[in-house]
């Protein structure tokens, strides 16, 4: 059984891909339903055994909920079974002729097929407390009539509508927001006080009850301004879509859901959302994402800047160790560079460690300029890696290449082998070599261990150990270090 219903309803009901994928639909839209009609929704799917569980809530968020205890997983009473099968049988919405009491309040119930290809495949309970009040006053009826257009839609196939933007985006509106009712010529029947609030801000000036709305706001608009070419159709109810506008810096977020009746158009319900704070808010983390990538690119260059500074005065340098202390710190200074190169490109200060470190592995070796011709391997994969810990990283790293083709390798042909392990936040690293290996009592108190060392513990948060490498020979330094979740 499909993983769209709860564990609860697999096994006992029996219902092909295709309209399960049309409850999957009808579930991440069915939330306007609810808001608009202040009820609580259950879907209800009728099991191999001829009863009715339910399988979907969805509760107000514009009123008090009739449920306040989860009911998914549950059979539907006895009592209310025939007005269901009579639903599910004749494809026609049935209505309660009296309201069911529930201890000391009285709720209304509907009962709603949910057809499909002509099909009824479930059926829909809207329950409304009777006497609901939003905002100290009765339940709007434009709002109730809407949400019973959406019903009949429901009953008749039309609803879901596919490839409309359901589901809860970043600014999307809600019934909540603000609800205009258009008829077939865009002209506005009905329009709630936060709507008529939102098209106010935007510019539109008067009731706009009884004017057409997409020539309202087009007529706003100062001219050349770019505008999303679905603007039209969904302030015309047209399309069943997602639009925003703006004017002089207030942003609406416009949503359109075509209403139909016996396969004919009869009008649209419009939702619209002020979201112009967001987008201010979005604006300025832009800006700061920005900022962040120029800094990076511009210490980019000016480690560049130093390393061809380092490079310059090595070749000058007339002492052999002056100049190789000359030619590690620009090597070091170059693999800094590189992670802030891969810095400057994204904007969420992560990397992909993979492609770091396949520059900075080939780097250190050719710098390292062995006797004998080295190749590298790299094995595993180290995944996206967060700024700091690829800094410290990637000049771990590069130090234990360096020192492996350096003192491993010095006199002779090798390869050294690099193997990446990771779990979630937890990272080995093998740095193989098969040169020489280590003589037994070594001391490691060079500059680049005591460098390695410390990163290692201090930033990274791990241990690094020297070992022989299996089969005897050469050297294995392992690195254990504890990353940010990717």
């Amino acid at each position: 059984m499909s993983s769209l219903l709860p564990s609860s309803v697999r096994g006992v009901v029996s219902l092909p891909p295709a309209d399960l994928d049309w409850l999957h639909q009808l579930m991440a839209d069915w939330q306007v339903v609810a808001d608009l009609s202040v009820s609580d929704l259950v879907l209800w799917v009728h099991t191999d055994s001829g009863r009715f569980v339910a399988a979907a809530h969805s509760r107000p968020a514009t009123g008090a909920t009739v449920h306040l205890e989860d009911v998914i997983g549950r059979r539907m009473p006895a009592a209310r079974e025939a007005m269901a099968l009579e639903a599910l049988m004749s494809g026609q919405i049935v209505v309660a002729a009296a309201p069911e009491w529930t201890g000391s309040s009285a709720v209304r119930e509907e009962y709603v097929p949910v057809i499909h290809d002509s099909q009824a495949i479930a059926v829909i309970t809207r329950e409304t407390a009777v006497g609901v009040l939003r905002g100290g006053r009765i339940v709007d009826k434009p709002l109730e009539e809407l949400a019973d257009a959406l019903c009949l839609m429901i009953a008749q196939g039309a609803f879901p509508i596919n490839g409309a933007a359901t589901g809860m985006r970043h600014g999307t509106p809600r019934v909540g927001d603000g609800v205009v009712s258009l008829d077939d010529d865009g002209v506005v029947t009905y329009a709630s006080p936060n709507a008529q609030s939102c098209f106010h801000r935007l510019g539109v000036a008067g009731d706009i009850e009884g004017c057409q709305l997409a020539e309202a706001v087009t007529s706003i608009i100062p001219e050349r301004t770019p505008v999303d070419e679905t603007m039209a159709v969904v302030l015309m109810g047209r399309q069943a879509w997602l639009t925003e506008v703006e004017v002089g810096g207030v942003f609406l977020s416009l949503r359109s859901i075509p209403l139909r009746k016996d396969g004919a158009r009869a009008g649209a319900l419009l939702l619209v959302r002020d979201v112009s704070e967001i987008r201010r808010r979005e604006q300025v983390l832009m800006n700061k994402d920005a900022t962040i990538r120029e800094i990076h690119h511009r210490v980019k260059n000016n480690l560049q800047t130093v390393s061809a500074l380092l490079r310059m005065q090595a070749r000058r340098a007339t002492n052999e160790e002056t100049r190789a202390a000359l030619t590690e710190a620009e090597r070091r200074v170059g693999t800094i560079a590189t992670v802030h190169a891969a810095l400057s490109q994204n904007v969420d200060e992560k990397v992909d460690f993979d492609e770091v470190f396949s520059s900075v592995l080939r780097s250190a070796a050719a710098v390292a300029t062995p006797t004998g011709q080295v190749s590298t391997r790299l094995e595993g994969e180290f995944g996206v890696v967060d700024a700091d810990s690829a800094q410290a990283l990637a000049t771990v790293l590069a130090e234990l290449v360096t020192n492996a083709v350096e003192h491993g390798l010095e006199d002779r042909d090798g390869t050294v082998t690099v193997r990446a392990q990771r779990d979630g936040g937890r990272l080995t690293v093998h740095v193989i070599d098969d040169g020489a290996g280590l003589v037994p009592g070594t001391e490691m108190t060079g500059l680049g261990t005591r460098i390695v060392s410390t990163l290692v513990r201090g930033e990274l948060c791990g241990s690094i150990d020297w070992q022989p490498a299996p089969g005897g020979h050469g050297t294995d330094v392992v690195l254990r270090a504890q990353l940010g979740e990717s």
